[in-house]
C-alpha cells in the first residue's frame, strides 16, 4: 500500500526535476555567449504583456489608441528583459521591431540602442498561411543573411510570427535564440528565462 502511494510522488518529483533540467539546458547558451560578439545569433523576442488577443476592429497602424498596448507590468517586464540582456554583456548588432505599438514600446524599453522598424515583423495573427507568408520568408532570409555577422540581432515581434519560424510558443516577453545554417534552416539554440510573475 505504501509503495503504491509513493510511486506517484516519486514520478512527480522526477518529472519536475526533468523539466527544470531541460529549462536549465535552454539557458546554458547564454553563459557560452556572455561577454562575446557572437556570430550569426538572432533573438526572436515576443513583445511583453499587452492584455487581450489580436487587435480591435478599428486598428490603425499609426494610432496607438486603436491598438492593444503594454500594461504597466508589460513595461516593467520589457525593462527587466533589457537589464538581463545587458548583464550578459553580449554585443548587440541591432534591435528591430514590428511597427505595432506594443512591439515598438517593448523594443524601446529594452534600452539596448536605436530601434529600427521592420514591417516583416508585423503581426500575422489574421493571416491563414503564416509559415509561407512573404513576411515570414523575408525574416527567415534576414536571419540567414546574419549568419556571418558579429553581434546579437534582436527582432521584437509577435507570438504567431515566432511560432511560424521556430515551432516554439513563447509567453509575453520571452524569446527564442536561433541561428541559420548554410542551407537556411533555423536551429533553436535556447530560450530567455521565464519572467517572474
Amino acid at each position: 500500500m505504501r509503495s503504491r502511494l509513493l510511486l506517484p510522488v516519486i514520478l512527480g518529483l522526477f518529472l519536475s526535476l526533468a523539466t527544470q533540467s531541460s529549462f536549465a539546458n535552454e539557458l546554458l547558451i547564454w553563459d557560452k555567449l556572455q561577454g562575446s560578439a557572437p556570430k550569426g545569433y538572432v533573438l526572436l523576442l515576443r513583445h511583453t504583456l499587452a492584455p487581450g488577443v489580436g487587435d480591435p476592429e478599428n486598428f490603425k497602424l499609426n494610432d496607438c489608441s486603436t491598438q492593444r498596448n503594454l500594461s504597466e507590468v508589460g513595461r516593467q517586464d520589457a525593462k527587466e528583459v533589457g537589464e538581463w540582456l545587458k548583464r550578459r554583456e553580449i554585443k548587440i548588432f541591432r534591435v528591430e521591431s514590428s511597427r505595432w505599438c506594443r512591439a515598438k514600446e517593448t523594443a524601446q524599453l529594452l534600452n539596448l540602442g536605436k530601434v529600427k522598424l521592420n514591417k516583416n515583423l508585423d503581426s500575422l495573427f489574421e493571416e491563414s498561411d503564416i509559415a509561407n507568408h512573404p513576411a515570414t520568408i523575408k525574416v527567415r532570409q534576414q536571419i540567414f543573411g546574419h549568419r556571418n555577422k558579429s553581434g546579437l540581432l534582436i527582432l521584437v515581434g509577435h507570438y504567431v510570427n515566432i511560432g511560424a519560424l521556430t515551432g516554439v510558443g513563447v509567453d509575453s516577453g520571452e524569446g527564442v535564440l536561433v541561428k541559420s545554417d548554410s542551407k537556411g534552416a533555423l536551429k533553436v539554440l535556447g530560450l530567455t528565462p521565464k519572467l517572474g510573475r
